[in-house]
């Protein structure tokens, strides 16, 4: 399907199909993805091509002559040194309205681990650029990209999908954000230097929060993340000190004890002059001593607390899910009902020009005939004669061979497409 020269592929590899270790050796690092489009448009004999490498997938967009994928796929072999039999373990393809429909639900966050996450779409909008810049999309591809775009923007704007957070550390920041109204102002003391408080430091960040203070058993640790938040760090020897300028408290470290006791947060808060602290612990064991959460001025929740937040999210986005795949699967049929249409666009385009060209060889004759002295309304006659005929002959072979093979159905058809139905009385 496309304008009669291309049948469209989505070809890859994702975090369903694949572990992570085949994942990563089917990746493609973005400095290597400009050479590998020419190379792959060259070996595998394609028209044009895309190629998204995350972390989490590497997918091949393709406008192909026929619909074959071997020649792609032993490219792709041979490019990332492994043999045609595991990558066909692991790989999917998708032709035509599937991969029309495949790239859609890709770019609207409904095929990611996390689902609904809005990073997809920037990765997509940046492999669109790069098949651009290499000189390897052309209009088929640009179409289909620019159709996604659009899609993805209509399922962010019409569902709640990208509106509840369904990581620990989103639903742990946007607690707070309920309970201080501007988050500007406040100031944050985060205790643990892991993958989650990571996650709730460039969130907080995102959500203006200025003053973000590390605290961790190493400092070095402590640094390299405070360092890329504009931020401060400590040990955890010296969270006493900084404890009473934290509006914001969330832990997630690995410790058997308890880091934060109920004495520690009672001098803490008279030290503000019990302006309240909204205190996280994501820690399991826990972090913070359950005695902290008596004390007033101090809200204290739990990871218990956050997953509930995280379930009832999820079932939201689920819910917002399936309203965002009737979106996709109707924008689909758009899309390749339009396709159709340029086939036929392109089809009468050619019919036109063909008939252009007999009326023209008709005319020269007629006007030269003319000019030698002949009849005009006898060259006329013999002008209309012989275009009427030379526009018949083919259409006749075909309806005269419909009618041999028995084929009603053809005959209809050309009784409706020449305008010469009978009409029942």
């Amino acid at each position: 399907m496309g304008t009669g020269t291309s049948v469209l592929l989505a070809f890859g590899i994702n975090h369903r199909t694949a572990s992570v270790d085949v994942r990563e050796r089917v990746s493609f690092s973005p400095e290597r993805v400009h050479d590998a489009l020419s190379m792959a448009r060259k070996d595998a004999k394609l028209n044009e091509i895309a190629i998204l490498s995350t972390c989490n997938r590497t997918e091949l967009y393709c406008a192909t002559p026929v619909e074959d994928s071997n020649k792609l796929i032993d490219w792709f072999g041979r490019y990332h040194q492994l043999n045609v039999g595991q990558i066909r373990q692991s790989a999917y393809e998708f032709w035509n309205s599937a991969a029309v429909r495949h790239m859609t639900r890709v770019a609207s966050g409904l095929d990611s681990m996390v689902l609904g996450e809005p990073q997809i779409l920037g990765q997509l909008k940046t492999a669109y650029s790069v098949a651009k810049d290499a000189d390897t999309l052309g209009p088929e591809l640009g179409r289909l990209f620019q159709h996604s775009f659009s899609v993805a923007k209509q399922v962010r704007t019409d569902t709640d999908i990208g509106s509840n957070p369904v990581s620990v550390a989103y639903a742990a920041v946007s607690l707070a954000k309920h309970i201080f109204s501007d988050l500007n102002s406040t100031s944050a003391l985060l205790i643990g230097a892991g993958e989650t408080i990571e996650l709730v430091a460039r969130h907080l960040n995102e959500q203006g929060v200025k003053h973000i203070t590390v605290a961790n058993r190493t400092l070095e640790r402590a640094n390299n993340l405070a360092e890329s938040f504009g931020g401060k760090a400590i040990t955890l020897s010296e969270i006493p000190y900084e404890l009473a300028k934290a509006d914001i408290v969330i832990s997630s470290t690995a410790s058997q004890l308890p880091i934060l006791g109920k004495g520690a947060v009672e001098k803490a808060l008279k030290q503000r002059k019990h302006k309240p602290m909204f205190m996280m612990d994501i820690a399991v064991p826990r972090d913070i001593e359950e005695a902290v959460g008596e004390l007033a001025d101090v809200y204290l929740y739990t990871v218990d607390d956050l997953q509930s937040v995280v379930d009832e999210n999820r079932k939201q986005r689920l819910n917002a899910a399936a309203e965002a795949e009737t979106i996709v699967d109707q924008c689909t049929d758009r899309f390749m009902e339009s396709l159709r249409g340029l086939d036929a666009v392109e089809t009468i385009r050619n019919y036109r020009s063909f008939v252009d060209v007999l009326r023209e060889q008709e005319l020269e004759k007629a006007l030269a005939a003319i000019r030698n002295g002949a009849d005009p309304e006898e060259a006329m006659q013999r002008m209309s004669r012989a275009l009427t005929n030379k526009l018949m002959h083919e259409p006749c072979l075909q309806l005269k061979k419909a009618g041999e093979e028995g084929r009603d159905d053809r005959l209809k058809w050309a009784q409706k497409l020449l305008g010469i139905q009978r009409h029942e009385h």
